[in-house]
């Protein structure tokens, strides 16, 4: 097992573009499966045309393609969709990110590919999923945050509402999409049938809410933006030291108390009426953080951050890009940054990939592909068409 892949049995045929779709295709490719990525002919994916570029070639498309083969396909070709369906034969997965219905149109939808495969898994993410009310608003990642909930909570108290830093939405909807697919192979080992499998960003991130709709519930009060704080746990916020911000993250009273014991050198508080609850210390952390910041006020971030970690409470300096693909924990040891040569922009750091596989761990195996790079080893070589074929295709702009 130590050299077998986790998903090496499994073909995908991935017709996704920009974000949320290639992020899911993306973990399935580090994890082992064969997945052939599809894109119109002559231009290819949206994000190959997104900064940042390194000699011409975009690190937005880079950075979650690799590992996947190349291929053109023109679906709006009679032959093309013929040639889509004989594919669909001889795979496991189908996975789109095109507005719900334009499939159907293409006359490539799930209801035409289960008859061609019985067993194919359909996966398909949008902004509001296949069904229901909304489901032909399109959507991008602003739109998920916006219409989640998210926005409504990011952000300093008093200000307005914020995009987070990344687009989490699209983010999320490819994880969730992933899960979806994973557990579809599964319920295919006990059915024998594929199915479809549905996945909405603003789904994803309204499940991403957690207490802040049951706050919401109990006293029908809309939740502030509380900045850097927790609305459950307190002192859990950023502090200022001499030198910047970190991060002190007390989620009990235990830690609390280590807290004002053997840090601030203020044991009194873990008995003082304002702090010796939660509840009351959520209440009062405006004055815990004043509290905290006369202590740290006196040191550097490295030097606070030490001192309440050998206190045992979790705390953590506030790390800016360079700082994070720098930490050896993370960008070596945990290979959260992989060395990739691509034939084009030359050598890069890829994000890595977070789920470890202890007996068979995602590998960087290839850079992300041309625009057609992998036509003939594919339509050739997987899929049986004569050169002659491939050749009267590429003529006719099928592919």
């Amino acid at each position: 097992m130590d050299n077998q892949l986790a998903l090496s049995n499994i073909r995908v045929l991935d017709l996704t573009r920009v974000m949320a779709g290639p992020y899911c295709t993306m973990y399935l490719a580090d994890l082992g499966a064969e997945v052939i990525k599809i894109e119109i002919p002559g231009t290819g994916d949206d994000t190959r045309k997104f900064p940042p570029f390194k000699n011409g070639e975009s690190l937005y498309y880079c950075n979650i393609n690799r590992n996947k083969k190349g291929v053109t396909l023109n679906l709006k070709k009679p032959e093309g969709k013929e040639l889509f369906k004989e594919m669909v034969k001889n795979a496991d997965v189908v996975v789109e990110n095109y507005r719900p219905g334009v499939m159907d149109k293409l006359g490539v939808g799930y209801d035409v590919l289960k008859e061609v495969n019985p067993r194919i898994v359909y996966a398909a993410v949008s902004g509001f999923g296949c069904y229901g009310p909304l489901h032909q608003r399109p959507g991008y990642d602003i739109i998920a945050q916006a219409m989640s909930g998210i926005m409504s909570l990011t952000g300093e108290p008093g200000g307005g509402p914020l995009r987070t830093g990344s687009a989490i939405g699209d983010l999320v909807g490819g994880l969730n999409l992933c899960i979806g697919i994973l557990a579809a192979l599964n319920a295919r080992q006990l059915t024998g049938k594929g199915q479809r499998v549905d996945v909405s960003l603003v789904d994803g991130l309204v499940s991403f809410l957690e207490t802040n709709t049951q706050r919401y519930q109990v006293d029908g009060v809309q939740p502030a933006r509380m900045g850097n704080r927790y609305p459950s746990a307190a002192p859990y916020d950023s502090f200022k030291a001499k030198d910047g911000d970190f991060v002190i993250g007390c989620g009990n009273d235990k830690l609390f108390s280590l807290l004002c014991s053997k840090v601030l050198d203020r044991p009194e508080l873990v008995t003082d009426p304002r702090y010796d609850t939660p509840v009351k210390r959520l209440a009062n952390q405006a004055e815990l953080k004043v509290i905290v910041e006369e202590w740290s006020a006196n040191y550097t971030i490295e030097e606070a951050v030490d001192m309440v970690l050998a206190a045992g409470v979790p705390a953590a300096p506030i790390y800016d890009i360079k700082a994070v693909m720098e930490n050896d924990h993370i960008a070596n040891a945990r290979e959260m940054f992989l060395d990739c040569d691509h034939p084009a922009a030359g050598h890069l750091r890829i994000n890595g990939n977070p789920v470890k596989l202890m007996d068979s761990m995602p590998r960087m195996r290839t850079p992300a592909p041309g625009l057609g790079q992998d036509n003939e080893a594919v339509y050739e070589d997987i899929f049986g068409l004569s050169a002659a074929q491939l050749e009267k295709l590429k003529a006719e702009g099928v592919i």
